[in-house]
């Protein structure tokens, strides 16, 4: 079967693997307006990764990870503190390391951005923010940015991994907007992309039609509405 890939707002994408593998990225659903109803009927679940700390990525890491039981994997200071929280299939990670599980191919890779948490009004970082890489049972390759600005190094990802379709922020101000998200997409070599983190807020002003336009006719932008699954 073809990859399956539902958004469900935000940067929150649920998986199906071409080998049936359900997975769910950056899980931020109770407290997303952009995120449909359906998305509060998870189905069960077999991996949970996630890039960042910031809450509009973890929000339901904690509450989905104990309802679904599944393995939990995440840069080496958030699985700590969902360790904290009472999770324990967690797998903590730093960017350049490859988890091989699931028949999947897991690389976690840079991003550019901050990574912490608010709890009882005070900021706890939360180490690095991250991407993965993923590796599907069929060869397909996927390059998830999470939040970040564009760098050089994408480059680098494009010619080690030479993933097949990209899933970048294009809401400006905290991320790359389209301009950047463009130029990434030709960094990295793909013909696909799924635009992301845009629309949410007011301030998120990116747009996937101006994404189309900047990326020309050599590269498919997917666009997605919230709970619309493309295969």
């Amino acid at each position: 079967m073809p990859l399956s890939i539902t958004w469900l707002g935000h940067a929150t994408f649920l998986l199906q693997s071409p080998g049936g593998k359900k997975i769910l990225l950056d899980p931020w659903i109770t407290g997303n307006p952009t995120s449909p109803d359906s998305a509060k009927k998870l189905p069960p679940l077999d991996l949970i990764l996630i890039t960042h700390g910031h809450a509009d990525h973890t929000g339901d890491a904690v509450a989905v990870g104990r309802s679904s039981g599944a393995p939990v994997v995440a840069p080496y200071e958030v699985s700590v503190w969902l360790g904290k929280k009472g999770l324990q299939k967690i797998t903590g990670m730093n960017p350049g390391g490859t988890l091989r599980m699931l028949g999947l191919s897991i690389t976690m890779v840079p991003a550019m951005h901050s990574s912490s948490i608010e709890e009882d009004g005070q900021i706890i970082y939360l180490g690095v923010a991250t991407g993965y890489v993923i590796t599907f049972e069929d060869g397909l390759t996927i390059y998830y940015s999470g939040d970040t600005s564009i760098f050089g190094d994408m480059r680098l990802i494009g010619e080690m991994y030479k993933p097949q379709i990209a899933f970048l922020c294009i809401g400006d101000l905290y991320t790359m907007g389209p301009e950047q998200a463009a130029k990434a997409c030709e960094l990295l070599g793909v013909k696909q992309v799924v635009p992301m983190h845009y629309g949410t807020f007011p301030a998120l002003t990116g747009t996937p039609a101006k994404l189309r336009e900047l990326v020309g006719k050599g590269v498919d932008v997917l666009e997605l509405k919230p709970g619309e699954t493309a295969k």
